[in-house]
């Protein structure tokens, strides 16, 4: 099991044809693209969804199954707590956590491709119905500027919230109430 402190930031609305092209030109890793599937669960009382900080997490993508527990601690590079295991199956995972009381609430998808570069991991994501960010994940800020600067992207305008928010208050998309936040599916 993985516990530790997310440093991560995201640029939005980035032109990823560019990026790819500045990250393989830098000499980055790609590690490919992956479609991933995710279930968001909250407290069975709702308290989690209330205060918009924690949810637990079941994510299936092209390299297996993982769960985790999320608590957005603050509006910073480092303000989220992430605790990540991988389980053996999306399905049964799901149903356990309904078992003993975690309530599933909504259904999300994104496609994402992945690089890296310098000890950060670059994820050029796309979400239903907003336009394609990046977030750089890293040790440091530090790092995470230094890759920012690189990339030629202006530290000024990084984005320290979590993605529900980013959608939620950029975008205008009330992520939290919807059950399904797909390609396919949007209510």
């Amino acid at each position: 099991m993985k516990q530790h402190i997310e440093t991560e930031v995201r640029f939005l609305e980035v032109n990823a044809e560019e990026l790819k092209a500045k990250l393989l030109k830098l000499g980055a890793s790609d590690l490919g693209e992956n479609n991933l599937k995710e279930v968001i669960f909250y407290d069975k009382a709702g308290e989690w969804q209330r205060e918009k900080v924690k949810f637990i997490r079941v994510r299936k993508d092209k390299n297996g199954t993982q769960m985790a527990f999320k608590q957005n601690l603050a509006a910073t590079a480092d303000g989220t707590k992430e605790i990540e295991t991988s389980v053996g199956s999306f399905e049964n995972t799901i149903a356990f956590l309904e078992t003993v009381g975690f309530n599933p609430f909504r259904e999300q998808e994104k496609r994402r491709h992945s690089f890296k570069i310098d000890g950060v991991t670059v994820d050029i994501d796309t979400w239903p119905k907003i336009p394609t960010y990046v977030e750089l994940e890293g040790e440091t800020e530090d790092d995470l500027k230094q890759l920012a600067k690189k990339l030629g992207l202006d530290w000024s305008t990084a984005d320290m919230h979590g993605a529900t928010w980013v959608i939620e208050n950029t975008y205008n998309i009330p992520v939290r109430t919807l059950r399904y936040f797909t390609f396919s599916k949007f209510e």
